[in-house]
């Protein structure tokens, strides 16, 4: 049986076995109200101990995916009550995802939809009250996108840092706690686009005119640059999933 302190992937045991749970869950290997096996049953059949096991039901818990409930045993919980903005869950959703299935796109969609109730006021607010460190920031992001391609794990990265710039510049602390959320999801639809369209048009020139109206402090012209951003990303997931 597996130590706890093993890793599978540079991911302890127990994160693994919550991967794997989680990635079962969101591809509808099992479903909401399904019970699981109990703690001794399911740690042989997985051979871990029954500490791995019962840390890994504690993070699916703690996301929203699982409920124990004394005598009624752990069980899958509603899709309602998921944390979808959660980066582990976002992670693994792309991770199992059917690309052709219709809950897939109706998810993209949503995620995009998310965004621009967000963004293009975060990109607003930016614009506003960024200072020359988050300038700086959103630049090397572009540079990075630039130099690397979205194409690879550092572009990707670098378009991450862009967005969560944005975010932080508001100086907005409820807006920045999304921060995550939506770096979450800005790199994971990339990834997933990337998977099934590995010739990807260019989006740097739309990240450019942000970057260009929030230094120059132009808060209109922020949210309109952001929002056809989205505007066209969303078009290239909809080439993508059609």
């Amino acid at each position: 049986m597996a130590g706890d302190s093993e890793t599978v992937h540079g991911l302890r045991i127990h994160q693994s076995i919550a991967r794997r749970l989680g990635m079962s869950i969101l591809s509808g290997k099992v479903q909401p109200g399904d019970t699981l096996g109990g703690e001794i049953e399911e740690s042989n059949a997985l051979g871990i101990s029954r500490t791995a096991y019962r840390e890994a039901i504690r993070i699916l818990i703690a996301k929203g995916l699982l409920e124990s409930r004394p005598k009624a045993g752990t069980h899958v919980t509603p899709r309602r009550r998921w944390n979808l903005l959660d980066p582990d869950v976002l992670a693994w959703m792309f991770a199992a995802a059917d690309p052709v299935a219709e809950v897939t796109a109706t998810f993209v969609r949503d995620l995009f939809e998310l965004r621009g109730v967000i963004e293009p006021a975060a990109a607003a607010l930016a614009a506003r009250r960024r200072n020359d460190e988050q300038i700086a920031a959103m630049r090397a992001g572009l540079e990075g996108m630039r130099s690397h391609g979205l194409a690879s794990a550092e572009g990707q990265a670098a378009d991450k840092d862009f967005h969560a710039a944005i975010m932080e510049a508001g100086r907005n602390e409820a807006l920045a706690s999304l921060t995550v959320s939506i770096g979450a999801a800005v790199r994971w639809t990339t990834d997933f686009k990337l998977r099934l369209r590995p010739d990807p048009r260019d989006p740097l020139p739309e990240h450019e005119a942000v970057f260009h109206a929030i230094e120059q402090r132009d808060e209109a012209g922020a949210s309109a640059a952001m929002q056809e951003l989205l505007r066209l990303s969303l078009q290239d997931m909809d080439l993508v999933l059609d």
